[in-house]
């Protein structure tokens, strides 16, 4: 197994290390419509209280966002999107200063309060493509900025015609995010990239992504990836082919619950277990860091990945 290259960001004045171990990112989505738990964590005291608890469980850094990027959804104003996550970035910051935030969003005012409200580090699902002046945000802020690629837009992103080659297309657009945010004057030490699985992507390109991750590190930069609870792992979980077929009519999932049923109830078992196989693959594939929204459930899988990588030479 091939070593995984050793990085460090500089975060909020401090030096985190990646590629020791695999760093985990919690999920915290402060709104109605996020395809998993949209709504769930809308009030900000139990958002709050939810982030702290992931902290507990064993999660690096919490991933607040205030606009759903699933596929279909709508843009939110700049004012609604910083309404639902600036109080719940400044509860956690001020309940638990040592809690590394990043603030999940791609619009660079947005960015710039959630910095100053305890944030401090931008992930920008765009890859700069909506607002490359969110790149000024994390230079002026000395932040690190997490680029993903994405095709389209989350409105439309499933619906268009897809990539020919998807390790071209995830190539290719990482390279131009990563273009756009050094000619803004980002230092290329504070840039994490992430293939964007399920952005634009058919079922069979994401796992296409994930069994030839490794070829990402050619440009030399750590590695996010996130197959959370995400509708092709939850496919191949649930029995469907690698190939989608064609229907009429696509049937319903047995886990595709009402906002207020998933407010009662966990991830059926076949879901945890896949998303788990899911992220192992990652990091044995070179991720440095997995975002997931079922701590308790992937830390262990995590905990198993890095042993492994540590047993075949793979890390210290």
């Amino acid at each position: 197994m091939t070593p995984r290259p050793l990085f460090s960001l500089r975060v909020d004045g401090r030096r985190v290390a990646l590629g020791e171990r695999t760093l985990v990112m919690g999920v915290l989505n402060v709104t109605p419509d996020s395809f998993s738990d949209g709504g769930r964590y809308l009030d900000a005291k139990t958002a709050i209280e939810h982030g702290l608890e992931m902290s507990r469980q064993g999660a690096d850094w919490i991933d607040v966002g205030g606009e759903s990027t699933r596929p279909g959804s709508q843009p939110v104003p700049p004012e609604e999107e910083m309404a639902r996550i600036l109080p719940v970035i400044r509860g956690l910051h001020r309940r638990a200063p040592s809690i590394l935030i990043s603030v999940d969003t791609t619009k660079a005012a947005v960015a710039r309060e959630a910095v100053r409200a305890g944030a401090a580090i931008i992930n920008d699902v765009s890859g700069l493509r909506f607002e490359p002046a969110l790149a000024d945000v994390a230079r002026k802020e000395h932040t690190p900025l997490v680029l993903m690629h994405m095709r389209g837009r989350p409105r439309t992103m499933q619906r268009q015609p897809f990539a020919g080659s998807i390790a071209r297309s995830v190539g290719r657009g990482l390279a131009r995010s990563i273009e756009r945010a050094l000619a803004r004057g980002v230092s290329r030490s504070q840039i994490v990239i992430d293939p964007g699985l399920g952005f634009g992507k058919t079922r069979r390109q994401n796992f296409e992504i994930i069994a030839t991750l490794d070829r990402l590190r050619r440009f030399g930069l750590p590695i996010l990836a996130g197959s959370s609870r995400k509708s092709f792992v939850q496919a191949v979980a649930s029995g469907e082919p690698l190939e989608p077929r064609r229907a009429k009519r696509r049937p319903r999932r047995p886990w595709k619950l009402t906002s207020a049923a998933r407010s009662a109830v966990e991830p059926p078992l076949a879901l945890q277990v896949g998303d788990a196989a899911a992220v192992v693959a990652l990091i044995l594939g070179g991720a440095h860091v997995v975002r997931v929204h079922d701590l308790a459930g992937m830390i262990p899988a995590v905990r198993i990945a890095d042993a492994i990588r540590q047993a075949a030479g793979g890390n210290p």
